[in-house]
């Protein structure tokens, strides 16, 4: 990547003050703003292409000639889903302060911010270079290489190990606003509203997670938001980012596997094992003090988030209504039997599944 790459604000640039209400989208906006920034010359002509599968955010590809090649995003206040849900675009100022945070705990596996415009609430970072993919993709097609799986879990640990050596991270990442409405409010909350049978159950979940502040929490750690380059994961979408509940991330990051083991039974052994690897690999990079208090709620959040992303307002896109039913059943169910240990889960909803293939 580029070493000269700026970090700039509007307040560098007076004359773009006026630039309101801009759309990323529409390249007849773009461009000029992008010149008006001088991040372009006048006789630059780059190619742009939206790029699609977010519901929280514009973003746009930017293919420069002989030039890095960035990706733009510009936060909405109202998300592309079917039901209202609505956030402050301001969260995109903790993406850029999640990018620059990581960008020195997992060097290698964070694009870098090219500049950060907060009065429009877009930001602008470094391209993964070509040839890359994206791994939910590949998972989808049954590429379950178990390799990735590990390094997920790898890197998930280290980013909840950062603040043993940036203990500022508790400070600068306290606020959990963007959490409470991306996550809490929309997985559990509303979840409880749809699936009366959790309520008492997400309820308990939602009090037991806000009070527990241990670790750096990615807040959207899913194979989503992973590009493959070199058989290297880089990791995206940070503006979830908070310090809080270490465990959420593994029951989000989980419920995906696990539904995919679902959604495509002739590979079902094949994700239940990248779930178990996922797990293993990211005990073993994880610090000895942080286990306990992630697997007091790791099963929880796991059954939470595979329940939400069936009820919830972000339901998984590729489950039919047959499976959507059949994974709530089985949240449902497991939410009663009382387990507590991870591999425990993992071997319940294999069985499950099982069960409904019969």
């Amino acid at each position: 990547m580029s070493s000269g790459i700026r970090s700039l604000t509007l307040a560098d640039h007076p004359a773009m003050a006026s630039t309101s209400h801009i759309n990323i989208e529409d390249p007849a906006q773009l461009l000029p703003y992008l010149r008006g920034l001088g991040l372009i010359g006048d006789d630059d002509e780059p190619d742009f292409q939206v790029l699609t599968g977010g519901v929280s955010n514009r973003t746009v590809w930017v293919q420069r000639q002989k030039r890095e090649d960035w990706v733009i995003k510009q936060a909405l206040q109202k998300l592309r889903v079917p039901v209202d849900w609505f956030s402050d675009p301001e969260r995109i100022q903790r993406e850029a302060a999640g990018l620059r945070c990581l960008g020195r705990i997992i060097p290698g596996h964070v694009p870098k911010v090219v500049f950060n415009d907060t009065q429009n609430n877009i930001l602008t970072m470094t391209a993964v270079p070509q040839p890359h993919f994206n791994w939910k993709t590949a998972l989808l097609s049954g590429h379950t290489d178990v390799r990735f799986a590990q390094s997920f879990g790898e890197l998930l640990a280290k980013i909840h190990n950062a603040a043993l050596c940036h203990p500022e991270l508790a400070e600068e990442f306290a606020e959990q606003r963007f959490y409470e409405e991306l996550r809490l409010e929309p997985y559990y909350g509303y979840t409880a509203t749809q699936a009366p049978k959790a309520a008492p159950f997400l309820t308990q979940l939602i009090e037991a997670t806000r009070a527990r502040q241990y670790a750096l929490v990615h807040g959207d750690y899913s194979p989503k938001n992973v590009l493959i380059h070199r058989e290297s994961l880089v990791i995206l979408d940070y503006e979830v980012i908070h310090f809080g509940d270490p465990a959420f991330d593994i029951g989000f990051s989980l419920t995906h596997f696990l539904s995919k083991a679902h959604h495509l039974p002739a590979r079902h052994d094949a994700f239940l094992d990248m779930a178990s690897h996922y797990w293993r690999s990211y005990l073993l990079e994880l610090a000895p003090h942080l286990h306990d208090t992630v697997r007091h709620l790791a099963v929880q959040h796991t059954l939470a988030c595979m329940l939400a992303r069936v009820a919830g307002r972000s339901p998984l896109e590729y489950l039919d209504g047959i499976e959507r039913e059949g994974q709530k059943r089985i949240a449902l169910d497991l939410m009663r039997q009382g387990i507590s240990e991870v591999p425990d889960l993992i071997e319940a909803v294999g069985a499950e599944l099982g069960h409904i293939r019969e």
